[in-house]
């Protein structure tokens, strides 16, 4: 899902996601999930690095309002690292400030 520059709240249609996401985990006997938070490249890399882990709480906290617990959910911070879409030091780029729900875990029979 997507964030507006700035901004870590998510957006109707992010919550949409992150339902989805969840209605999804339960048949797919998901045991953890990983949610990584990304920023374009203007800002410096400590910025971004805190607006990144924002962004992936915010998702988390609304994967727990939904009824995953805390202790499924892994979160990363990448910052301006691992662009979606590179681009050159300071260019805004809507793609790369998201956030990537990565389900990690699902048990074995």
């Amino acid at each position: 899902m997507f964030f507006d520059f700035n901004k870590s709240d998510l957006t109707p249609q992010a919550v949409t996601i992150v339902n989805q996401a969840v209605t999804n985990a339960g048949p797919a006997h998901v045991t953890q999930l990983t949610v990584t938070g990304h920023t374009d490249a203007v800002g410096s890399d400590a910025y971004n690095m805190r607006l990144s882990r924002r962004r992936a709480e915010s998702v988390a906290a609304q994967l727990e309002k939904d009824g995953i617990p805390s202790s499924e959910i892994q979160i990363v911070a990448k910052g301006k690292r691992d662009p979606l879409v590179p681009t050159a030091d300071g260019v805004k780029e809507p793609q790369n400030r998201r956030v990537q729900i990565v389900y990690d875990g699902s048990p074995t029979s």
